[in-house]
């Protein structure tokens, strides 16, 4: 099992977060974490570029996107930066890509949100024709009519995960992908719904087995505070719960919400609940660092706590 963590920015301006961005990627570095995701928030920092910036204060840890919306932009200018960033990062980037959700695309964006997998798989043609260059890109179908030269390829073989929650959409990650990266997924969403269904759609086309990325919120504390953790869990990460697609796949596991995903409590009850992740069939772990607390400082303390107890936790969970 590969363990990670999430990086992206928080509060603060553009320089005071790509400041935190890159002390935070250099103590996964330091603490010989095998990933790092940076998530595409609507409202902040470009993921790609992000990983791009990050990948050339490292030499060894691997990046990924989680996720980059695909309706966004054309595949090919996605192409084109997912090269130029993994150039950046000598070739460390894992492509984490999807369709998003309607309530980003249809109503942040204004773009139609319609046939989001068969979308996606149009998509793939074009984007798996451009990873796979230099050379033209000659691609028709359905959403797409590309004929576009392109002198760019990969300097490292390139990995591109698809976000995947229901079972149409797992079966094309499994078929045309190098795995998938979830969000509120959690032990027996894993086991009896997602890993089962890509693992399957990867055997059947003849392709290795799929990496399964969980993004997993963490807090290290004491055993009396693990309903405050899971509260504040709520509060900060529970606005993406309105969506239809997150509420579907938390109906194939127990929790009922993000706070109910949070590896929360001592050194034992994270270290457990991470090894039932590992058992139900995820490869990776992208841990969220979720810090306690009433006042700056005790969340500073409480962030690195955690953090030190996941790097000890790593060689554990390989």
């Amino acid at each position: 099992m590969r363990v990670g963590v999430m990086i992206g920015p928080e509060r603060g301006g553009g320089r005071r977060k790509l400041t935190r961005m890159i002390d935070d990627i250099a103590w996964a570095e330091n603490a010989g974490l095998d990933t790092a995701w940076i998530p595409q928030i609507p409202s902040d920092f470009d993921a790609l570029i992000a990983a791009a910036l990050l990948g050339a204060s490292t030499t060894r840890v691997e990046l990924g996107t989680a996720v980059v919306p695909l309706q966004a932009q054309h595949p090919i200018a996605l192409a084109r930066q997912a090269l130029s960033a993994q150039a950046a990062c000598e070739g460390r980037l894992a492509l984490g890509v999807g369709p998003s959700h309607h309530w980003i695309v249809s109503d942040m964006l204004g773009l139609p949100y319609e046939r989001p997998a068969g979308f996606t798989r149009d998509y793939l043609d074009v984007l798996d024709a451009a990873l796979n260059g230099p050379g033209p890109i000659d691609v028709e179908n359905a959403s797409f009519t590309v004929h576009n030269p392109l002198d760019l390829g990969p300097v490292a073989p390139l990995p591109v995960l698809v976000a995947a929650l229901g079972p149409v959409m797992l079966k094309l990650a499994g078929e045309r992908a190098d795995g998938t990266v979830l969000w509120m997924a959690d032990e027996r969403a894993v086991a009896d719904h997602v890993a089962p269904r890509i693992t399957k759609a990867a055997k059947a086309a003849g392709r290795p087995a799929p990496r399964i990325v969980a993004g997993i919120p963490v807090c290290l504390c004491l055993p009396d505070e693990v309903d405050a953790a899971r509260d504040r869990t709520n509060r900060i990460l529970g606005e993406a719960e309105i969506s239809p697609n997150y509420q579907r796949l938390l109906d194939y596991g127990d929790a009922k919400d993000i706070g109910d995903l949070c590896a929360a409590g001592d050194e034992a009850a994270i270290l457990a609940r991470l090894k039932r992740f590992a058992d139900a069939g995820a490869t990776d772990l992208s841990v969220r660092l979720l810090p306690l607390g009433d006042t700056r400082d005790e969340l500073i303390a409480s962030k690195h706590r955690t953090r030190a107890l996941i790097a000890d936790l790593a060689a554990a969970l390989r």
